[in-house]
Formats: structure tokens, sequence, C-alpha cells
């Protein structure tokens, strides 16, 4: 079985902010000392990278060289448009103009993309939402939310557009909520360069089974790519996978391996009070077991346990994969 690709989201390697903590939890990163920070990580392959770029100014073929001299490459391009610029909305405000500008910041990222030869754009509209009842019109937030998004893609044909979906925060809701509304939304917009990224924890924490959300994606051809990390399943908490839910998290990627899914195995960590580069080595190095352990499973078995639905069946076939055979 060909081992995966690790990758991380660059923030992985930033500056955490909360409201406890306005000035953050530890110095500023800019784009170019993230990217030197992720050349640390041992089997890390590829970077996320969010757009603009820090500082503004700071350019694609800069970035670019400092990706060549830490032996990384850029997966994809994820715009900055759930920041305050975008408090009431970014393809949802109600303002014209403002809805305009983030179709324009995505286009640029599109662009930044396109020449770092990037697999795909991420879209996490996350302030596309509402908070109240009664505050929106729920079909124009649709409508606004699939016709930016068809726009994008159409526009840009040779590109992919991943979106991520989250059922809350930072609104109480978001129009991207989840894998069936997602899928909806992609199934409406039609066309064959939008996809999903699946980020386990958003999936964990809006009461999804991610390896039920995964094979739903992919069985209608539409899992661009994944984030991995863990939660309580109260908050997207950004914890180091497996930390919570290893069972979950081992029948995540093995529904990946068995459908054939070929993408990048990527973290989505936030370590706030943790040191970035470790953090992230304990991911990958998790996740290498966690893909030792897939080969492991006794396919047979486990199938003839899942025919005659035997759950303790199958969750010893599991174990035994995951931890070894039971000594006594």
């Amino acid at each position: 079985m060909q081992a995966p690709v690790f990758g991380a989201g660059i923030w992985h390697f930033g500056r955490y902010v909360d409201r406890y903590a306005t000035d953050g939890y530890g110095p500023p990163v800019n784009t170019l000392e993230a990217i030197d920070l992720a050349g640390k990580v041992e089997d890390l392959s590829v970077v996320d990278l969010t757009f603009p770029f820090d500082p503004a100014g700071l350019s694609v073929a800069e970035v670019a060289g400092a990706l060549q001299r830490n032996g990384l490459r850029a997966v994809a391009v994820t715009p900055e448009i759930y920041t305050r610029r975008f408090s009431r909305g970014a393809f949802t405000n109600p303002d014209a103009d403002v809805r305009r500008a983030a179709i324009e910041l995505v286009s640029r990222s599109a662009e930044a993309a396109r020449e770092l030869g990037c697999d795909y754009v991420k879209l996490w509209p996350g302030q596309d939402g509402w908070d109240y009842p009664f505050q929106a019109d729920h079909r124009q937030l649709w409508k606004f939310s699939v016709d930016a998004v068809r726009e994008l893609a159409d526009t840009f044909p040779d590109l992919r557009f991943a979106i991520e979906y989250k059922p809350r925060e930072p609104r109480n809701a978001m129009v991207f909520s989840s894998v069936a509304r997602t899928l909806l939304a992609i199934e409406e917009i039609g066309l064959p360069n939008v996809g999903i990224l699946l980020d386990f924890g958003h999936s964990l924490y809006g009461g999804e089974s991610p390896a039920d959300a995964a094979r739903l994606a992919i069985s209608r051809g539409r899992l661009f790519a994944i984030d991995v990390n863990d939660n309580y399943r109260g908050w997207d908490d950004d914890m180091v996978v497996g930390s919570m839910h290893p069972i979950e998290t081992f029948e995540f990627f093995y529904a990946l391996v068995e459908a054939g899914w070929q993408g990048v195995w990527q973290l989505d960590q936030f370590p706030f009070r943790e040191d970035s580069v470790q953090a992230a080595t304990d991911g990958i190095r998790v996740m290498k077991r966690i893909h030792r352990a897939v080969c492991a499973v006794d396919r047979q078995a486990l199938q003839a346990a899942q025919r005659s639905q035997d759950a303790l069946a199958a969750q010893r076939i599991i174990q035994n994969a995951l931890y070894g055979p039971y000594q006594g």
C-alpha cells in the first residue's frame, strides 16, 4: 500500500490569539518564518498557504523560494474571507461591494495558486451565515453562496475549489454547515471543479461520523481534500490527531484507503500553548501509525463482521490492527 503524503496548514506554525490573550500566545510569525518552521517537521511535504501573504507585498516568487529551500510544495491557497473585514459575511454580505471584494480576493488567491502549482483553492466562508432567527432571508444567503462559488469556478476552470464546511463559528450557523448541505450546493453549482475539503474535527463536532461523511463525498467524486485534528465534540478544538477519538480517526482513514482516495493527509491543528514543530511531528507520527494499522486490518474478517453488523467482532478486529493482538 502506497505511503500517504503528509501536509499541514501553514497557520499551524503561526501565532494564536483568543479573547483572553488578544496579544497572542507567542510572538508574531510571518509567512516566510512559518514556512521555515514547517521545513523542520520530519516527513512534512506540502503546506496550505493563507492569502494575502504576510507581510503585505510579499510576492509569490519569494514564497516559492522559501518553499523550495525547505523542500516543500504548496498544495493549496486559502483566501482569508473570514476576517473582520467580512464580519457580516463574505459571499453573503448585505453590501454588494463587500461581496464583490470577497470574490476579488479569492480571484487573486486563485492566481497565486495557479502560479504556485497548487492542487486546489480552499474556500472557508466562516462569516457566511446568521446568528439570530429572522436575521436573514435563508433563500438569499443560499443563492449568494451558490452564485459566488459558481462564478469563481467558472472563471478558473483549470483550478479546483474545495469548500470546507463547518456547523458554526464564527457565525452561530453557517451556510455550508454539513457534508449533505455542501453536496447539495455543489450539485446546484453544477461544475466539475467544485468539491469538499472535509475537516475531521468539523465533522465530529457537527454530529457526523467523519468516515460516513467521507464515503458520501467520495461516492459523488467530490472529496478533494481533508484536514485532520481532534476535539471534545463540543467545539473545534483542533487538537493533535488521535488524541481524543483514536477509533473514529482510524475508521476515517480506513474509509479513505478502502475507497482508493489518493489525497494528502493534512494537519489542521492549533497548538496554542505547545511547540508547533513538535505538535506537527507528533500528528504525522500518529498518522503513520494509523497507516500501518490500516494495512494490518483483516479485511475479510471485518467484511464478514460488517455483513452481520456484529459490533463486538468488528471492534476486536480493529483493536488487533491498531493496538496489537490481546495478550491476556
